[in-house]
């Protein structure tokens, strides 16, 4: 198993920040690639932001913070990040642009660099196709924020070799998270038996079950979940959730995966969750309010 020094982050949104944030807490010397300046400065401001955070909760010394911050770079070129020892791809969840970036990373990065996806519910086996290297490709699937959960899946096709399962181990390992294998089916082990829930929900709201807060009351007093699935829902991103939902559906053909109607309604709608500041709750005030645009 090679030994990992560079990695290589491919996004830096919510999702790859929050790599990057983890990777440069772990010692690992760690470039960021985005599509363009402005967007590297979000980005920077936002692992910035997250280690700051870190160091309020006493995660963190200072010294800590800064060695952390002095690991990282970002950059435009996609050459740039290609020769890391590992890259992880953290774009958005589309097969055909994912395919598309690692065609090109494939043929700028060195032949030993394995390649990871953060996909929560793409075909791992799809993407690896678009490269050279099946036996070098993996999934490593984390959870949002990066830095607060613990759990990354590691998701192996029938060409990932041994030595790249390992070093993938070792990868998470390091970082500080506790990993799980899955093998390569849609949604994993959690979005395959979480996506159906959070559906669920939103059918029982549709149909007239309960109120917002009743159906999320119910299951944080009588299931004990640490947040209702209303919103969870917005939390993901009804947007994020209906694409997972139908890749699933995509693949099982099982109406537990198809969207509710009113999911695609809200997304048309501009109701997208905490990002847009409206969904099944309303964001904004010192507390989310259900939102009473829903009925």
């Amino acid at each position: 198993m090679s030994e990992l020094r560079r990695i290589a982050v491919l996004g830096g949104g919510l999702m790859g920040s929050g790599i990057v944030h983890v990777s440069i807490v772990g010692g690992y010397s760690t470039v960021c690639r985005e599509v363009g300046n402005a967007q590297c400065e979000r980005a920077h401001t936002a692992v910035k932001r997250s280690l700051s955070k870190a160091m309020e909760k006493g995660e963190l010394t200072a010294e800590a913070r800064d060695a952390a911050l002095n690991r990282v770079s970002f950059v435009t070129d996609l050459g740039s990040a290609a020769s890391a020892d590992l890259i992880v791809e953290a774009i958005v969840e589309d097969l055909a642009e994912k395919k598309a970036l690692w065609s090109a990373v494939d043929m700028l990065a060195p032949p030993a660099t394995v390649f990871a996806s953060n996909t929560s519910s793409l075909s791992i086996a799809a993407q690896a196709a678009a490269t050279r290297r099946g036996d070098r490709f993996i999934g490593l699937h984390f959870f949002s924020p990066v830095p607060v959960m613990q759990l990354v899946e590691i998701v192996r096709t029938v060409t990932t070799s041994d030595s790249t399962h390992a070093l993938a181990h070792e990868f998470v390992r390091r970082i500080g998270k506790i990993a799980i294998d899955t093998r390569d089916s849609s949604g994993f082990v959690v979005n395959r038996l979480l996506v159906p829930y959070l559906l669920d929900a939103i059918r029982a709201f549709e149909q007239g079950v309960g109120s917002v807060r009743d159906i999320d009351l119910g299951m944080t007093l009588g299931a004990g979940v640490p947040m209702g699935p209303l919103a969870l829902c917005d939390f993901v991103g009804l947007d994020t959730l209906h694409r997972v939902a139908e890749s699933m559906y995509s693949e099982y053909r099982d109406s537990r995966f198809a969207p509710p109607p009113l999911l695609r309604r809200m997304i048309v709608s501009g109701y997208l969750g905490r990002k847009s500041g409206n969904g099944f709750y309303r964001y904004g005030g010192n507390e989310p309010e259900p939102n009473a645009l829903m009925g």
